[in-house]
């Protein structure tokens, strides 16, 4: 790799920062959508028995093919826990991304990432979309007059989806190994700007979010009867023209991904920092899942120093943030009734509950043996 270029100051004293491009093909974030029944989960648990990759895990989001696909022949993945909940998913996708770029630092094959499928991920955000527009004031008091009346969604309801599902993008297209998602798409009648079907006209709908290819490296589309299809390719090395899909005989990830694609040991995952208005986000998503007040009187100490790179008005806010961060913990907010709070408490507090329970089961069943005994 070439080193970087010299930082040249500008007029106003600031270093342009610059680095010479390295030609190495990046990882890619490859999309697999298609019809039921199209091969699509068979081809992703396929890969995982390549000799080319390290460990493949695999996020199962209201499939339920993980544990079936394993009797593949060769097939090699781990399946990840989760509670359902969008914020154990997106702990656990940022988990896989922290051990796939351990792998690279160690030079290890790549991890791969299945997510099996994305189109249950965006009906998962819109659902609670559409929960939340409904405890909405104005929504529960027209709900109240007519429960069937249409009910209102704020734009602000459906930013917060969007910047959920683009979170876990973000996770994907930097993985430090190869992402895989899976979705569900399906000839769908054609809707006039009105949203009335065109008689005789249909089109292709992906189930996701409106960019989900976009944001794809390589877009593939399988379908019962038809060949394999690749609708689109981020590659030098893989052209496919516009409203002319590239026609496979035979489809393969492990064909796709290092002879078509280009991609080796030597790969690397898209250099994209994450974009932000202020340098404040970051350290406000960091501060969030703090739960030690020493760790965050480290952190406020921290904030204020030369290194941090942070303007005066961007310290106070972090530290006010801190500061809210440490009363919170001294004095936690709990539901009526002492109960947990997320979905994920919940779990934990009902396993909790079931662990004493059995313990306690059996510590009599132990006594009553003891004492039978020396009966």
């Amino acid at each position: 790799m070439s080193a970087a270029a010299p930082k040249t100051p500008d007029k106003s004293g600031t270093r342009l920062k610059t680095r010479k491009p390295t030609g190495i093909v990046p990882w890619p974030l490859v999309l697999i959508e298609g019809e039921e029944g199209a091969g699509k989960t068979f081809s992703a648990a396929e890969f995982s028995a390549s000799e080319k990759i390290g460990q493949m895990y695999w996020i199962d989001l209201d499939e339920g093919s993980a544990d079936e696909y394993a009797a593949i022949p060769g097939a090699d993945y781990l399946i990840i826990e989760h509670d359902g909940s969008y914020r154990d998913i997106l702990e656990q996708i940022e988990a896989v991304h922290a051990e796939a770029r351990r792998a690279a630092l160690a030079g290890e094959p790549p991890v791969v990432l299945t997510i099996d499928s994305g189109s249950a991920l965006w009906r998962m955000l819109t659902n609670w979309t559409h929960e939340r527009a409904r405890r909405t004031r104005k929504n529960k008091a027209l709900l109240l007059a007519d429960p069937d009346a249409a009910v209102d969604i704020g734009m602000n309801l459906w930013n917060d989806s969007v910047e959920r599902w683009a979170r876990v993008m973000w996770l994907l297209r930097t993985l430090p190994g190869i992402a895989i998602v899976l979705a569900r798409g399906k000839q769908i009648s054609a809707l006039d700007d009105n949203g009335t079907p065109i008689k005789g006209k249909t089109e292709w709908r992906v189930q996701g979010h409106k960019d989900l290819g976009f944001d794809s490296t390589v877009w593939v589309r399988l379908r019962r009867d038809e060949e394999p299809q690749i609708i689109k390719a981020r590659s030098l090395r893989l052209r496919v023209e516009k409203k002319r899909p590239l026609r496979l005989p035979e489809f393969a990830i492990e064909t796709l991904v290092f002879d078509m694609l280009g991609c080796s040991q030597d790969s690397q995952p898209r250099v994209m920092p994450a974009l932000a208005g202020d340098r404040v986000q970051p350290w406000l998503e960091r501060i969030a899942i703090v739960s030690d007040r020493d760790e965050l009187a480290g952190m406020w100490r921290y904030i204020g120093g030369s290194d941090v790179n942070l303007s005066r008005d961007e310290v106070l806010t972090v530290r006010a943030e801190i500061e809210r961060r440490a009363a919170e913990i001294e004095n936690p907010q709990e539901e009526m009734g002492g109960s947990p709070r997320t979905d994920a408490e919940k779990l934990r507090a009902a396993a909790d509950r079931k662990s004493a329970a059995d313990a306690d089961r059996d510590a009599r069943a132990d006594a009553a043996f003891s004492e039978a005994v020396s009966g």
